[in-house]
């Protein structure tokens, strides 16, 4: 069944309640129209995989952090590649590392994008305004 993008979800995989709490603030800030579901750590993002097989809506992009409990971005980012359904979904690492080895390990597990987060709300907007105009409104994403 093919889905019409602006209906598909964004899957947030984050463990922080105050940064989950910003990220939907500023999507609904934005008045984005696309529904986000919330993983609230690794092992919680990969039990989507059995769903999505069995029909549940791929989502639009997964906004990824790192630092998570149960199993870390970096292994939940590796496992997604390695399965046929999350090989092609979008993937942007959305996280406060800056460390070199994160990002290159990031890529390196084929991330599409890696974004590290502003701690300043006004500037994290202007992430969210990015996000939304790349990967819900210009971005082609698999079917």
């Amino acid at each position: 069944m093919i889905q019409d993008p602006s209906t598909r979800p964004i899957l947030l995989v984050e463990d922080n309640p105050i940064d989950v709490d910003l990220t939907l603030r500023a999507f609904a800030r934005r008045k984005l129209f696309n529904p986000i579901q919330v993983a609230r750590d690794g092992q919680e993002a990969l039990e989507w995989l059995p769903k999505w097989e069995a029909g549940e809506p791929l989502p639009l992009v997964i906004l990824l952090d790192l630092k998570l409990p149960r199993v870390d971005g970096l292994e939940v980012l590796r496992r997604l590649r390695e399965h046929p359904i999350g090989r092609d979904l979008p993937v942007v690492v959305l996280t406060s590392s800056s460390e070199d080895k994160d990002v290159e390990t990031a890529y390196r597990y084929h991330a599409n994008s890696y974004i590290v987060k502003p701690v300043n709300f006004e500037k994290f907007m202007d992430v969210a305004a990015q996000i939304e105009l790349y990967w819900c409104l210009l971005n082609h994403p698999p079917r």
